[in-house]
């Protein structure tokens, strides 16, 4: 009889697959893990041992499906299955292995038993067999059989021997003993960082979670990095040179460099170029390891997905943060795609940029950083972190709480995953510089040329008296004269009313306004209307700051942290084709923003500013980070609080981090930093309704709306937010949908109006 690892499922037109099919499918994907991941070996600590003790465990993992009733439910037979695992079926061939000591069985045991399961689950499914404790020993009045009991009259020993002899596996005889003790003990004493073989079950398991989930999914390839993959760096270089230019001396070291590298170099002088170098040279020199670009907003991300993916192939490049569906929503909606295609191809896609198939990922840190906090898959991701290479573009973005988990995350992927990091930035604090260079301990530090910073002399500031709100007339006028300008407020309500004004002196659809109150489907659009450099009026928000490959031919800002307003000039004449720029900077705040940015700080900024104004107003980026200084001498109070206090308690939280189990408290403290809650605007309620009705979720998400978890509290109690709840069909069933809605006004051109408001519709529920 031939033992199934999966049974026939006719809905999704998917056939049976034997346990030696499965076992097969697997080892097809552990070949291209060793190939993606050859630092895995060294750091488990095992050596070359590392990819036989993975393939042994590929081959063990399952074979407790031999299990009679398990087969006859594969089968969809009438059978007694409940609430056994079984993969703890699977433990007795793992004790009688030959040539493996006991201590190695003994983390091979662990992670076949918890490749589906956490350890608390498994224990709390010990109740089924009689352990010998239950009701205080007295097990003969249990109606449950002990486990090695029902191993002995359930499982066909002799089958599984044959499919381990076609897998060239060598055995003692099958003695099966109870299994209670493997997990008790477990749960009682877990392994945590510290113990010899830490490392080797983080990977090990890591490692068998990933063979099993592709092998399930019959991947078939799961792509590297090749130096081919950067030959458009290659002709970017001929272009240069036939053009007599060269790479910047800053580019060209970079592609000379192995190891840690923190590179600062004006906006728009090429990071990403002399990250890519760097890449290209760790590559050929160091070996294979997954690549992750980490930028802080989806706006950056999106961008620099869709630049990779041109230059390096749609194979290689992919990306992961929280908006995602939306990007990939309004991508497919350009192909012409149908809603039930569309739906697939997204789903596909998600599931690629997930895995390991991709070897180079744009992503947000949080993608990483979750792992810190032994979210679901945790050690999955530990085995992709492993050798590989960490590139932080705009890292002095980050607020100190998510600083000082990025630090953590640093200090953890270079000493214990051998990773390697580039650091690039602009200008960053001393303390920030500090306390990275403390992470990574082995360094070079690569600045742009001085030279180089004399050319980029790009922008001249102006400061200005009064409100942004006062000079409209003279923005106006500038627009008029066909000027591409870019205006940037503290606050979406100050955004907002600027927007309202200004937008009418240009032609419809050469405007847009940019800020974190939109739906997911119109932000989407927002910044895919930026890109097509057709846009004469740009106003934003911070979410203009970081890594928009926008450019204009001015600014006028509020006033705001000397490097916000630094990344804020850097979208005025990027590309240097324009001379000398104006920045108009703002002296009086809107009194919301003191709740945004600290008013001493922006204090500090106005006098740095006021004296480069004295002195002609021209910005000379190699003064830039003196100017840093000036304003951020050391870490205020309330942020070196933040920082050590995140610091210290994740730093002491990672020791504790044991795999295969879960801590419910940390995800928790993990999904807190979110402070965000989607809600609907009652004017896209039914749009909402009719894509959850065309079972579209996607699209249905895509109408709300993120706002603040303060605000949402000031709503509820004003009764500007309610709870609705919506039907719809799903195969012959009637499914409930609740959703938060809110009566305040909401437009595509302007988004989410805090201070107004509509009459409820009759239909929303209390």
């Amino acid at each position: 009889m031939t033992i199934l690892a999966k049974s026939k499922d006719t809905k999704r037109n998917q056939q049976a697959v034997s346990l030696k099919e499965h076992i097969g499918d697997c080892l097809v994907v552990y070949e291209f893990v060793r190939k993606a991941f050859p630092k895995a070996a060294l750091i488990s600590g095992m050596d070359e041992l590392f990819w036989e003790l993975l393939r042994i465990t590929i081959i063990c993992h399952d074979l407790g499906k031999a299990h009679s009733e398990f087969q006859k439910l594969l089968n969809h037979i009438p059978n007694n299955w409940k609430f056994q695992r079984h993969e703890l079926f699977s433990i007795p061939f793992v004790d009688a292995l030959e040539e493996i000591d006991k201590e190695t069985k003994h983390i091979i045991k662990l992670v076949i038993a918890g490749h589906h399961k956490d350890f608390d689950t498994l224990q709390s499914q010990l109740a089924f067999y009689d352990t010998g404790d239950s009701f205080g020993g007295l097990s003969a009045f249990n109606e449950q059989k002990c486990f090695t009991d029902i191993f002995n009259e359930n499982v066909d020993v002799k089958e599984v021997h044959a499919l381990l002899n076609e897998f060239a596996v060598t055995y003692h005889k099958v003695q099966p003993a109870p299994i209670d003790a493997l997990i008790r003990i477990y749960n009682k004493t877990p392994i945590t960082n510290g113990h010899q073989h830490y490392l080797l079950l983080m990977l090990l398991f890591g490692a068998l979670k990933w063979c099993d989930h592709l092998g399930s999914a019959k991947v078939t390839e799961v792509k590297n990095l090749e130096i081919s993959d950067f030959a458009f760096l290659r002709s970017k270089h001929t272009a240069l040179k036939i053009a007599g230019k060269d790479f910047y001396k800053h580019q060209a070291f970079c592609s000379t460099l192995l190891g840690n590298v923190i590179l600062t170099a004006p906006t728009g002088s090429g990071k990403t170029e002399s990250a890519l170098l760097w890449l290209s040279n760790q590559l050929e020199h160091t070996g294979q390891g997954r690549v992750f670009y980490i930028l802080p907003f989806t706006a950056s991300i999106n961008a620099m997905y869709k630049r990779l993916r041109n230059e390096m192939g749609e194979e290689k490049v992919g990306m992961l943060h929280g908006k995602l569906s939306d990007y990939l929503n309004n991508y497919f909606d350009d192909l012409q795609y149908d809603v039930n295609t569309k739906k697939e191809s997204i789903e596909n896609l998600k599931s690629k940029f997930k895995s390991i198939v991709t070897p180079l990922k744009i992503v947000t840190p949080f993608q990483l950083l979750k792992h810190l906090f032994g979210l679901k898959g945790y050690e999955q991701g530990f085995l992709e972190m492993s050798g590989s290479y960490l590139i932080f573009d705009e890292i002095h973005a980050y607020d100190p709480e998510t600083f000082a988990q990025i630090k953590v995350l640093l200090e953890w992927a270079t000493k214990y995953f051998q990773a390697k990091v580039m650091i690039m930035t602009a200008t960053m604090p001393k303390f920030f510089l500090e306390e990275i260079e403390k992470s990574i301990e082995t360094f070079q530090i690569v600045k742009a040329d001085d030279n180089l910073y004399g050319q980029f002399r790009r922008h001249k500031i102006t400061l200005k008296n009064g409100l942004l709100s006062d000079s409209l007339e003279e923005i106006k006028g500038k627009l008029k004269e066909g000027k591409k300008v870019l205006v940037v407020c503290n606050t979406v309500k100050s955004s907002q009313g600027i927007y309202k004004e200004l937008s009418r002196e240009v032609e419809r659809g050469k405007s847009v306004l940019l800020h974190g109150s939109f739906t997911g489907a119109d932000r989407s659009k927002k910044e895919k209307d930026l890109m097509l450099e057709q846009v004469q009026l740009l106003v934003g928000t911070q979410a203009i700051e970081v890594s928009l490959d926008i450019d204009y031919d001015m600014i006028y800002s509020e006033p705001a942290p000397i490097d916000a307003l630094i990344q804020r000039f850097g979208r005025v004449n990027r590309k240097r084709e324009k001379g000398i720029c104006h920045c108009y900077v703002f002296k009086q705040n809107n009194e919301s923003d003191y709740y945004i940015y600290n008013k001493e700080i922006i204090a500090k900024t106005l006098i740095t500013l006021l004296d480069i104004e004295k002195e002609g107003g021209i910005i000379d980026e190699a003064q830039l980070q003196l100017a840093i200084d000036k304003v951020y001498p050391d870490w205020n109070i309330e942020d070196k609080k933040k920082f050590y206090n995140q610091y210290n308690y994740l730093a002491e939280s990672m020791q504790l981090l044991s795999p295969l189990k879960k801590n419910k408290h940390s995800e928790d403290d993990f999904y807190k930093q979110f402070d965000a809650i989607k809600i609907l605007p009652q004017t896209n309620k039914n749009l909402y309704e009719k894509y959850l009705s065309e079972l579209d979720f996607i699209n249905a998400e895509s109408q709300k709306v993120q706002i603040r978890k303060g605000r949402f509290a000031q709503w509820i109690h004003s009764e500007n937010i309610k709870q609705d709840t919506t039907a719809f069909a799903k195969q012959n069933k009637m499914l409930e949908q609740r959703y938060w809605i809110t009566n305040k006004r909401y437009n595509s051109d302007l988004g989410l109006m805090a201070d107004e408001e509509d009459i409820w519709q009759t239909s929303v529920l209390w």
